[in-house]
């Protein structure tokens, strides 16, 4: 099966300003691949400053890549054609992570959700309306919040509104970025949860970028864990977070919280901070905080790579596992052309 979504070698620099003979660049993505199949939820996870968000917006086309590719359903969205990139807009859509933020602050929400409907002239206008007030229903918003101002609404109402808009046109692909990170703990589990019912309901594809693995086990088929602008880690989300092979993704897993306040830490805190990524460490981006580095470390760029019968890791100090470790996940059979039961949040 032909994945929806594919990204290829793909590479982000912004510029750090100062004078021109010793002009800098932050290096937000370097070289990542990544591939999601139709109706799959791939969970994008990492610290702040791993490049999560300008990943996302490479995909979206609202920031252009220095190098690589994005391919949407075969086509490379840099180079489509104007016609073309109009449908893809119709077919991709965001979900931002301040939802206050993505509405207009003088409009009721009824006609922020409705303005993509008006932008691709979907039906009649009185389509439009009730368009919209299905929309607020599927959401769990009554439709008589619909000439509300956004200040109107809580920050959980405003989120589904937000997610409303993003379905306003029946998309194939929504890329979330910290869709839930801004809202209370139970508000987090409604929304999740609706992300759960509209993957099944409608079949749709999600990455969702969140620095919160206990989010993501909830939401995420597959799982990649970026550090410092590259994937370290790739796989099935059941593998990745519960048998990560990366130090860094172990770090990550070590420290989601338990709810048992009798459970004693048992590991030590990641030593350090991110690098600043204008100066990103020679070889493997993680070695001034990895345990295990060795001295081929400093030099060598890890690829990723599949690891027989895991997920790929991009770590050559990680052995293969023992013959008597179970199969978890087979390389021939890539897990974004499956599907697969997450738990749901309570």
């Amino acid at each position: 099966m032909t994945e929806l979504l594919q990204v290829q070698g793909l590479v982000k620099t912004f510029p750090a300003g100062g004078p021109p003979w010793r002009r800098r660049r932050v290096h937000a993505v370097t070289d990542v691949d990544l591939r999601l199949g139709r109706g799959r939820t791939l969970g994008l996870v990492g610290e702040s400053g791993s490049g999560k968000s300008t990943l996302g917006r490479c995909i979206l086309a609202l920031t252009r890549p220095d190098a690589g590719q994005v391919l949407f359903d075969g086509q490379d969205v840099q180079t489509m054609p104007r016609r073309d990139l109009a449908e893809f807009r119709r077919r991709v859509h965001p979900v931002f992570q301040d939802p206050f933020g993505s509405l207009d602050p003088r409009w009721p929400v009824g006609r922020s959700v409705r303005e993509a409907l008006d932008v691709h002239r979907v039906g009649t206008p009185a389509d439009r309306d009730r368009h919209v007030q299905e929309l607020f229903e599927r959401v769990g918003l009554s439709p008589t919040l619909t000439g509300r101002l956004p200040r109107h609404l809580s920050g959980g109402q405003r989120q589904r509104v937000g997610i409303a808009a993003a379905l306003t046109t029946s998309p194939d692909l929504i890329v979330a970025d910290e869709p839930v990170s801004a809202l209370d703990v139970s508000v987090q589990a409604q929304v999740l949860n609706l992300f759960a019912d509209l993957r099944r309901d409608l079949g749709l594809a999600t990455v969702f970028i969140a620095h919160d693995l206990g989010v993501v086990e909830h939401v995420s088929d597959d799982v990649a864990v970026m550090y410092l602008g590259r994937i370290v880690e790739d796989g099935p989300a059941a593998t990745v977070l519960r048998d990560p092979l990366h130090p860094y993704t172990r770090a990550l897993v070590a420290a989601i919280p338990h709810p048992d306040p009798r459970r004693r830490l048992t590991h030590d805190p990641l030593p350090g901070e991110i690098p600043s990524p204008m100066h990103p460490p020679s070889g493997c981006a993680f070695h001034p905080r990895c345990a295990l580095a060795q001295p081929e470390c400093r030099s060598a760029v890890p690829r990723l790579l599949p690891v027989p019968n895991r997920q790929a890791v991009a770590c050559p100090v990680v052995a293969a596992p023992d013959d008597d470790d179970p199969p978890s996940h087979d390389p021939a059979t890539h897990p974004r052309q499956g599907s697969s039961a997450c738990p749901r949040p309570t």
